[in-house]
């Protein structure tokens, strides 16, 4: 996988999916929309700011909350093309992994705006000058989150 770089938007500990897409919108089968919906109730007109490529950096337990993978894929129709944060919530790494969003487990010194790298190959996140190191993901993983998602490599006849 090559390296991402993006804006960063800075989130603090214990983000919970009904902060990242709230429940009451999940009423339509069509996901289409969820992407103009993310964080509406922590952050007004936040869906209108993103840009694509664009990468969350935050804290710990991020994704905490239901295990409901609309969370995962709004953050992808939003366009962010990675997570960086401390720690994850199990439920949402894994979905995440699933449907092919990238999430880095890292503790990152970025503020708000920075523009930051990630390569998931290196296993480094460049911010502010400095290298932050993280565990490369094993060779399965890897493959399904470059594949964007299990259900591609099913359909490309690679499982």
């Amino acid at each position: 996988m090559n390296g991402i770089e993006g804006k960063v938007w800075r989130f603090g500990d214990n983000v919970d999916t009904d902060q990242i897409i709230p429940a009451e919108r999940l009423v339509s089968a069509n996901l289409d929309h969820l992407n103009d919906f993310i964080f509406e109730k922590a952050r007004s007109g936040f869906a209108q700011q993103v840009g694509k490529g664009d990468i969350i950096v935050a804290g710990k337990n991020f994704g905490c909350g239901s295990s409901r993978e609309h969370a995962p894929l709004s953050l992808i129709q939003a366009g962010f093309s990675c997570i960086v944060a401390e720690s994850f919530a199990r439920i949402f790494y894994r979905n995440s992994m699933n449907i092919g969003l990238l999430l880095v487990e890292c503790k990152v010194d970025a503020k708000e705006g920075d523009v930051i790298s990630v390569d998931p190959d290196k296993g480094e996140v460049k911010a502010g000058g400095k290298i932050y190191k993280f565990p490369q993901y094993p060779g399965f993983i890897s493959e399904m989150v470059k594949a964007g998602g299990l259900m591609n490599l099913v359909k490309e006849g690679r499982l």
